[in-house]
């Protein structure tokens, strides 16, 4: 019976070291977050020092841009969709490489989104131009298509 009491304390013990030692490691990743709120889902978190998503857009930051005029390319995504997480480490080079900014927009803490921009699924990349969607892709694509759409409709070559 001992025996038994010994190792159900050191599993308690181990589960407790384990929730501590998680939320120490969220506390220090929250600590310069790009988001308005730390009240983050497990699945952002764990993005937050993912050097594919360092350009993250807040909802009022993106209407400002859109309602400006000037041209804005956002990728709306969700970090538990696995399209995304195909999707976005294709992505975000082939816009650094081609020198095009790309605003991500996280539809997982920012819900408004998916009415407000019309977004039927994720991944979706939009360009807007004068405050109007110019074009849109949705779902996952290869690197070609991304260059394309780039080239094409961000950049007009």
């Amino acid at each position: 019976m001992k025996k038994m009491i010994i190792i159900g304390a050191a599993v308690v013990l181990i589960f407790g070291l384990i929730i501590f030692l998680t939320n120490q490691s969220n506390n220090s990743k929250l600590a310069n977050n790009p988001y308005d709120t730390e009240d983050l889902n497990q699945a952002t978190i764990d993005q937050l020092d993912d050097e594919n998503y360092q350009n993250i857009v807040l909802p009022d930051e993106l209407d400002k841009k859109i309602a400006s005029g000037e041209p804005t390319t956002v990728y709306f995504f969700s970090p538990t969709c696995s399209h995304c997480q195909a999707t976005t480490p294709v992505l975000m080079p082939v816009a650094e490489d081609m020198d095009v900014d790309v605003l991500q927009y996280n539809l997982l803490e920012y819900e408004q989104g998916w009415q407000q921009y019309f977004i039927e699924a994720t991944p979706t990349l939009v360009h807007y131009e004068n405050g109007e969607e110019v074009s849109r892709w949705v779902g996952e694509q290869p690197k070609e298509n991304m260059e394309e759409f780039f080239n094409k409709v961000v950049l007009k070559k």
